[in-house]
């Protein structure tokens, strides 16, 4: 366990973020290369205005969040029970972590640069609940998602909103928004509010996610 619990905060990948998005940023064009060796386009779109490069560069640290609490989360009881469940859920977070990622390349959005901060404090506060308990990760997992679906939905209320409204964005975070939704009831039925001080580890766990939200949007 804690050779998994090294593998999982020694994660390198928002460093090869910032590599892969200052090249597409310099380059004009860019991409990456296949497994055979081929390159591979990832194609420019025009600046976005304010709104979407806000929610996009947000959006994109919310679900590397998510991935890295999933980790943690896998990295304890990952072997247990809940293992198929919480794999489940990871595997969801980390399409979506994918999808933005691809729409900061093609945007040319800023990634936040406090990507490398809530790489290893979402790995730390998904293995601590994890350590607590089956019960505690599903509370965790479920003040997550609370704040994740509401932040969407927001977001979705300001998109259709918009004197423009870009309908990729608009239906790439409904499907996102609909799937934070089950992993919320997820937890739920599996038992997190029976977790020990369930109210006030949610609320503590709300307020930090609702904090990374409101720095990540502007830096």
């Amino acid at each position: 366990m804690n050779g998994m619990l090294r593998r999982g905060l020694s994660r390198p990948e928002p460093r090869l973020l910032s590599m892969r998005y200052l090249s597409s940023a310099t380059g004009g064009g860019s991409a990456g290369r296949t497994e055979g060796g081929s390159s591979e386009t990832t194609p420019l779109r025009p600046r976005p205005n304010a709104l979407t490069d806000e929610i996009i560069r947000v959006d994109h640290a919310g679900e590397l969040g998510a991935d890295r609490i999933y980790a943690g989360q896998m990295a304890i009881l990952g072997n247990g029970p809940l293992g198929k469940t919480i794999g489940h859920m990871w595997e969801q977070e980390k399409e979506h972590r994918k999808q933005f990622e691809q729409l900061i390349q093609q945007h040319r959005v800023r990634p936040t640069i406090m990507t490398p901060i809530w790489n290893v404090a979402g790995f730390v506060l998904g293995a601590g609940t994890a350590l607590m308990g089956e019960k505690a990760a599903m509370a965790c997992t479920v003040a997550v998602e609370t704040v994740i679906v509401e932040h969407y939905n927001d977001q979705l209320r300001q998109i259709m909103e918009a004197p423009n409204p870009d309908k990729e964005l608009l239906a790439t975070i409904t499907k996102f928004r609909d799937e934070e939704q089950e992993h919320h009831d997820t937890g739920i039925d599996h038992g997190a509010e029976q977790a020990p001080f369930y109210q006030a580890m949610t609320e503590v766990i709300k307020f930090g996610c609702k904090t990374a939200i409101a720095i990540s949007k502007k830096i």
